[in-house]
């Protein structure tokens, strides 16, 4: 799976679910082959989709994206 596959799976879960959703649920439910995500795409999220990671319940960060948030354009997507 390629960065850009990623991120748009996630910001799509993410738009349809604004409550967020944990890393579990969206590994679940995106069927994802990852144990944990990566780091620097978690960063790329975060300044991409404006990705947020809040506490949630127990030790669970909930992921969510701002409503409206469009995703900037990849320059080497042209």
């Amino acid at each position: 799976m390629r960065y850009v596959e990623f991120r748009d799976a996630i910001q799509k879960a993410l738009r349809q679910r604004p409550e967020g959703l944990t890393w579990a649920e969206l590994r679940d439910r995106l069927a994802l082959p990852y144990d944990r995500p990566c780091p620097t795409w978690i960063r790329q999220l975060e300044k991409e989709i404006g990705l947020a990671r809040v506490p949630g319940r127990a030790r669970s960060l909930v992921w969510r994206v701002p409503a409206g948030r469009r995703r900037e354009v990849d320059v080497g997507r042209r």
